[in-house]
């Protein structure tokens, strides 16, 4: 069976996930606050839009690279 300090170890690492999922969370519910009181409806700002085009062109060749 397990031993005691496994379940220490797991429950501390499952902890700390838990932490910095949680703050990632907040900092993104935040940035997105931000950034939809900042642009009127319907519009970007252009950092954000190249902010955006940069991830789509990572994730594209990404995707490229695996076959």
């Amino acid at each position: 069976m397990f031993q005691k300090t496994d379940f220490w170890i797991g429950l501390a690492v499952g902890v700390v996930a838990g932490v910095f999922g949680y703050r990632f969370m907040q900092e993104r519910e935040q940035q997105l606050a931000a950034m939809q009181a900042a642009a009127p409806v319907g519009e970007l700002p252009i950092a954000e839009l190249q902010r955006q085009k940069e991830e789509l062109e990572d994730l594209i060749a990404a995707q490229e690279a695996k076959k």
